[in-house]
Parts: structure tokens; C-alpha cells; sequence
């Protein structure tokens, strides 16, 4: 299986995180895997054969063409043949700055592309064509970029430079915004509270440091701001579904790729 990260161009990164590959390089063993929240939306494409989704108890099969918003839970998904997708990983605030989209409607939410935003054209897809998809998707949100970057952008980046260990109260102090100016435009331009959003980040920053390998559940919760372990663990399997013990933090898979891309 190929798992690959590639950087967007400096122009279009205040916009988007990366885009990302997933291959199964012809197998076409179904595999049901685990997605768990990231804090990032995405466009992703299939080139390969569909995929099927549960996401709200019932499994459904995927169109081709996918947009993807913010989750609140883990949910499950399996190939129903060869795996071959790219994603298109966008920061969090991007879709509502590009194209004015209501992010709170796409929350815990996975559509076809087309019905949210018809007006990007998908090309030729292919690992043989990327480096054509890249530039020709780049060339497409070049033309959207506003002039002006938001105050919602501006927070967002404070949460994620702070690996979500930052009050809400500190940063409305910082963005110079009430908490209720705070809520309405972190609902619309992200699709989440900030406080939510900064336990998905503080996720993300554990998987970062249970990658390195030197650690222990008590030294986790620490550095990730929680008061006790018990909260860690708490925390923790509501978003994944596990305890942090039964968790294959080395596995290669989805869930895993994603998180510490």
C-alpha cells in the first residue's frame, strides 16, 4: 500500500495542508478501516474503484468525487475493490474563504463533490497524471484566493501552533473577538467550536508524539494538557473508539497516515 504526502505550492499554502495518496498498487483485498478526526476538510478523488462509508450507522457507497468536512467522531470505511484515491487536504478555514461555503452544513458529513461545489473541474487522475492534477487544481484556487485573510483563519492558527492547549478565553484575547463572535464564525467558516476544534488538534499532537515511540499514558496526558489520565483516556476514546493502551499507533493505515501527515 502507498501512503505519500506532497506539499502544496507556497502560494496555495495558506490554503491547503497537502495533498495525499493512497494506492493499493492492484490489491484488491477489502480492508475495513477506521477514519478518525483530524480537524481538516477535504476534496478527495478516486481513480480506482468506489468506496463504501458508515458514518451514521448504515453503509452507503461513495461517488468518485468526494468533499469531506470536519468530523466529531470516528466512523468506518472499506474499499470495494482497488484502492486508488488522492486527497486534497485543505486548512480548516479554506473551503469558506475560497468558496464561501457554510462549513456547520458539512459537518459529520461526506458528499459528492459536485452538489457543494460545481464549480471545480476534475481532470485526468492517476498516479502517472498527478503532478498534471496538482498544477491544474492549483491553477483553479489561484484564481479564488481573497485579498484578505479572515480573523476565523487567524485563530485557527493560534490553536494549531499551541497543539489545541489554548483557552478559549486566551484566545479571544488574542483575536479580540467575545465568545460569542468566536462561536458564530468558528461554526461557519470551520464547522466546529473552537473548543472542539482544539481537542482534535490536541489529538493530532498525541499521535505525533506516540510516533516517536519514548512514552508512557501518564507522560501522553501531560503533554497534552489533560489534568489526569483518566480524562486522557477518556478523551481519547471518543474520538477513536479505543483505549490509548489497544491502540496501534504503528499500524499503517488510514487513520494513522492522516493524523501525522
Amino acid at each position: 500500500m502507498i501512503y505519500q504526502r506532497i506539499e502544496p505550492s507556497e502560494l496555495l499554502s495558506p490554503f491547503v495542508e497537502c495533498y495525499w495518496i493512497v494506492d493499493s498498487e492492484g490489491d484488491r483485498e477489502v480492508i475495513r478501516q477506521k477514519i478518525i478526526p483530524d480537524g481538516f476538510p477535504e476534496i478527495i478523488v478516486h481513480y480506482g474503484d468506489t468506496y463504501r462509508i458508515n458514518i451514521s450507522g448504515m453503509w452507503v457507497t461513495q461517488s468518485k468525487q468526494l468533499l469531506a468536512g470536519q468530523l466529531t467522531h470516528y466512523f468506518s470505511l472499506e474499499n470495494t475493490g482497488v484502492s486508488g484515491m488522492i486527497g486534497i487536504k485543505f486548512k480548516p478555514t479554506a473551503l469558506s474563504e475560497l468558496f464561501g461555503l457554510d462549513m456547520s452544513v458539512l459537518t459529520d458529513k461526506v458528499v459528492p463533490l459536485a452538489s457543494m461545489v460545481p464549480s471545480v473541474k476534475i481532470g485526468e487522475v492517476g498516479l502517472d497524471s498527478l503532478a498534471y492534477f496538482i498544477s491544474d487544481f492549483e491553477e483553479q484556487l489561484a484564481q479564488k484566493i481573497p485579498v484578505h485573510r479572515g480573523v476565523c483563519a487567524n485563530a485557527v492558527d493560534l490553536i494549531i501552533e499551541k497543539n489545541g492547549m489554548l483557552g478559549v478565553q486566551e484566545l479571544q484575547e488574542e483575536i479580540g473577538l467575545s465568545e460569542r463572535q468566536l462561536e458564530r464564525l468558528f461554526k461557519k467558516q470551520v464547522g466546529l467550536s473552537p473548543k472542539f476544534y482544539s481537542r482534535i488538534i490536541r489529538l493530532s499532537y498525541i499521535f505525533r508524539q506516540a510516533e516517536k515511540n519514548d512514552y508512557t499514558w501518564a507522560k501522553l496526558a501531560y503533554q497534552g494538557g489533560f489534568t489526569d489520565q483518566s480524562h486522557f483516556i477518556k478523551n481519547f476514546k471518543e474520538f477513536t473508539g479505543e483505549d490509548p493502551s489497544k491502540y496501534q499507533f504503528d499500524h499503517e493505515d488510514m487513520a494513522n497516515f492522516f493524523l501525522k501527515s
